[in-house]
């Protein structure tokens, strides 16, 4: 975990951080098979207004995973009790994966968010079987939020 911050750790896990910068998507239907066009919002010390029916991506200011263990990622009670979600199906990582977390952000209701929050938790679990291939996926290169790149599993 980079940086890694002392209190920060929980008993079976270590809170991590939500970035400043989020993309949102700019068109009204989304196609698998484009690079849907996305604007970067800076989310400000005053906060920002997340709204029901939006996806927001944004990232962990942490880079959190394993050669070793299989990385989780969760969102905190006290978000999930506002009804803010961290992630839709992204909650696992691969062994091998050493980044910054996506995170994929929604709302019930609109909520306030601000930069540099507990956002999540990341969990280390022990991986089975082979260990031995570590992820190479489409995301490896990834530095920072991005978007969706499932348009690339057409282009095969």
């Amino acid at each position: 975990i980079s940086p890694y911050v002392e209190k920060n750790v929980q008993i079976n896990s270590y809170d991590v951080t939500l970035n400043n910068k989020l993309l949102v998507y700019d068109t009204e239907v989304l196609d698998m098979r484009v690079k849907n066009p996305t604007k970067e919002v800076i989310i400000p010390e005053s906060g920002l207004l997340l709204k029901p029916g939006e996806l927001y991506l944004g990232s962990t200011n942490e880079e959190a995973g394993s050669d070793i263990y299989v990385p989780m990622l969760e969102g905190r009670s006290s978000l999930g009790r506002l009804g803010v979600y961290i992630h839709v199906t992204a909650g696992v990582g691969d062994v091998g994966f050493k980044k910054r977390w996506t995170l994929e952000l929604t709302v019930v209701k609109p909520v306030i968010i601000y930069p540099n929050i507990r956002v999540g938790q990341v969990m280390f679990h022990t991986a089975k079987g082979n260990t031995n291939t570590l992820y190479t996926g489409k995301y490896s290169d990834s530095k920072s939020v991005e978007a969706s790149r499932i348009h690339e599993d057409f282009n095969k």
